[in-house]
């Protein structure tokens, strides 16, 4: 079954509205300058991490056009094109001398690559640690001497850390596997190694990131894909590192598998900041120089309903149901 486009949701909603033909015609505008947005993710860690369990449980990959760089130099990255969002999966550091500095070499070039604005064309770098391992040398190696000093002055804002298959890191131990979650003592040593892991970098590099820890799932040939844990976290970590205007291409490209996210740490509330975060996107991109004063302003809390809903079953798979209020944040916006 073909997925409902976020970007036609919208326009229908606009199309359908009690609006003059001149607010109508300016929404269409803004609406077609969202779609034009396209997000860049690479994605980074040593081999056996879990990139491509993390990428397939977060993303909806059936979609997914694969390639690889023309340029022989480049052809290491893989390049993942999901409607407006494209993943770079790239080698971590690790495999020998050689293949490090090649490595090291394709993500400074994939790195310094501008778009057709002149900006950046990598909006964020997920970098994946394995949690299983205590020998995390290579990727601090990778994080502090390649990543962060090729991300221009914005660094703090363009690097995600996350340390998959916490349900190893203490060898399987500790591990509640009925609740799908870590017990005291497990979250206890997680919650260390993020400290750890934020201090090393702070130390090397002067910047304040913030790591997190989630479990991806895996999914043997021919066997269901076990339940992931903090995937929601994980989301909501990802679209908000996101430029703003660029948050609704999420909407269009994840899994919508509610077993994917259903177990989180639940420190936050994920699925409403997501929801916020994606909406902010929506709101404020298609509003943009739309004159909304006085009585309209009331009709227009309502414009975006079926968009709301779109969001809803997108995100709210991802967050446990969050497709309530949608009209009601619209009309307080426009208010």
């Amino acid at each position: 079954m073909k997925k409902e486009n976020i970007y036609e949701t919208m326009e229908n909603d606009v199309l359908n509205a009690n609006l003059d033909e001149a607010e109508k015609s300016k929404l269409l505008k803004n609406i077609m300058r969202l779609k034009d947005k396209n997000v860049n993710i690479m994605i980074t860690g040593a081999t056996g991490c879990g990139k491509s369990s993390t990428i397939n449980a977060l993303f909806d990959m059936e979609v997914a056009k694969v390639g690889v760089g023309v340029d022989p130099e480049t052809m290491d990255i893989e390049k993942y094109e999901l409607n407006n969002l494209t993943l770079w999966d790239t080698p971590g550091l690790g495999d020998g001398k050689e293949a490090d500095n090649r490595h090291a070499k394709n993500i400074i070039k994939k790195l310094a690559e501008v778009d057709e604005n002149g900006d950046a064309l990598i909006d964020l770098v997920l970098v994946i640690l394995d949690g299983g391992t205590r020998d995390l040398g290579t990727s601090y190696e990778l994080i502090n001497s390649v990543i962060i000093p090729n991300l221009g002055e914005d660094k703090k804002n363009r690097i995600l850390v996350a340390i998959n298959q916490a349900d190893v890191a203490m060898k399987g131990r500790y591990w509640d596997y009925e609740k799908n979650e870590p017990m005291d003592k497990l979250k206890e040593f997680l919650d260390n190694k993020v400290i750890s892991v934020k201090n090393r970098i702070k130390e090397a590099t002067g910047v304040d990131i913030e790591p997190i820890y989630y479990s991806a799932g895996f999914k043997e040939e021919g066997e269901e894909q076990s339940r992931p844990y903090n995937l929601s976290k994980l989301l909501y970590y990802i679209v908000k590192a996101t430029p703003t205007e660029k948050r609704a291409v999420y909407v269009n490209n994840t899994n919508e598998d509610e077993n994917m996210w259903r177990d989180n740490d639940d420190l936050l509330d994920y699925g409403e900041e997501t929801r916020k975060s994606i909406m902010d996107s929506v709101v404020e991109g298609a509003s943009r120089g739309v004159d909304v004063g006085g009585d309209i302003g009331g009709e227009i809390g309502g414009i975006f309903g079926k968009t709301g809903e779109r969001i809803g079953r997108a995100v709210g798979s991802v967050v446990g149901g969050v497709i309530g209020a949608v009209g009601g944040f619209i009309g307080g916006f426009f208010s």
